[in-house]
């Protein structure tokens, strides 16, 4: 005789019809969270996914400290002109080492950027007074945004903050303001500016930095009156190809240095450019940090890494720089993403202090 609950439904084993949907459901609903886990959180970046969920995450990382091999969460800073979907292959190999990955879009960059009416349909007269919301932006903007992805990040465990190029002003300035939330800071072929050249108009206009490739002839408009730095990345004049593909990529393929020009963006904050981003002894400097040296960047010359690299060494001397150095690469770094992730990955984090 089958056996009936109290609202009539069949109970088979003293567990009813009700309880078993109940446990499908739950399931169903578990199995969800999983699958959104494993996307990864979508939050003004290209992807916050890896090797372990937040929870096991965190539990390594209370058992190994911010000094272990466990999980971290590496946050990527792109730079200028750019989105984070440029640094969604070394986020991918790092994923593929066990630990979580964000590649960070800056306000008004990537999955959020501004894209001009006039570059969609190549004006080129009108693209040299159309106006741009990046004028109003500068680097406490995209500090924030960064520092916004810091905090949620060190909920999980320890983090290391890693900024290419101009994203290495929001290390610097992100490393100043919260370096308790970080295990490890690195630059990749990135502006360190210094007490001598405390912003990156002033690393570029350095002796060292004067060897840079100089892409003024490419510039759309009158950048003080746009109140931005404006490229055409998708002209066909055979010149600008070639002095944009040697500023950012020259030994990487001509099938791969399209690829990059189709995530390029049109326009730079020109205020970004010349703000302060200086990180201080005290907290900045008390950070474990690297720096990916390229030796055929074109557009922070080696010259200028080497120079930033001793001045920040001063600074902090019994904190000086772990310099790894890739003396073939360009300013995008090698070809194979699998390169800068693997120097990424053999960072050792440790624990901060506090501020």
């Amino acid at each position: 005789m089958t056996k009936r609950d109290d609202r009539g439904r069949a109970v088979s084993g003293g567990v009813s019809e009700g309880a078993r949907d109940g446990v499908r459901d739950r399931a169903r609903r578990a199995g969800r969270r999983t699958v959104l886990r494993a996307a990864g959180l979508a939050t003004g970046g290209v992807t916050l996914a890896g090797g372990a969920d937040a929870g096991v995450a965190h539990a390594a990382g209370s058992r190994r400290g911010r000094h272990g091999t466990g999980p971290r969460t590496y946050v990527l800073v792109h730079g200028t002109h750019s989105t984070g979907a440029h640094l969604a292959g070394i986020a991918r190999e790092l994923q593929r080492r066990g630990h979580r990955a964000v590649a960070v879009d800056l306000p008004l960059h990537g999955t959020e950027a501004f894209v001009p009416e006039s570059y969609q349909r190549q004006d080129p007269r009108a693209l040299a007074v159309e106006p741009s919301p990046l004028a109003r932006l500068g680097l406490d903007d995209y500090a924030h945004r960064v520092e916004q992805h810091v905090r949620e990040a060190a909920r999980h465990g320890p983090v290391v903050l890693a900024g290419h190029s101009m994203g290495g002003l929001c290390v610097s300035r992100v490393a100043d303001a919260v370096p308790g939330l970080l295990a490890h800071i690195c630059y990749f072929a990135a502006f360190c500016p210094s007490r001598t050249m405390p912003s990156l108009e002033a690393c570029a206009s350095s002796p060292e930095g004067s060897t840079a490739v100089d892409p003024g002839g490419q510039l759309i408009g009158d950048p003080e009156k746009l109140g931005v730095a404006r490229f055409n990345w998708r002209t066909g004049a055979a010149r600008d190809l070639a002095v944009f593909k040697e500023m950012i990529c020259a030994d990487h393929s001509d099938v791969a240095f399209r690829r990059m020009l189709g995530l390029m963006q049109t326009d730079e904050s020109l205020r970004a450019y010349g703000e302060r981003a200086v990180g201080g002894a005290e907290r900045w400097g008390r950070v474990p940090r690297t720096y990916l040296r390229m030796g055929r960047d074109r557009l922070v010359p080696p010259a200028l890494q080497d120079r930033m690299i001793a001045e920040a060494d001063a600074l902090t001397p019994d904190n000086p720089f772990h310099v790894r150095d890739f003396p073939r690469a360009s300013h995008m770094g090698p070809p194979d993403p699998r390169e800068v992730a693997a120097a990424l990955h053999a960072v050792r984090p440790v624990r901060a202090a506090r501020p």
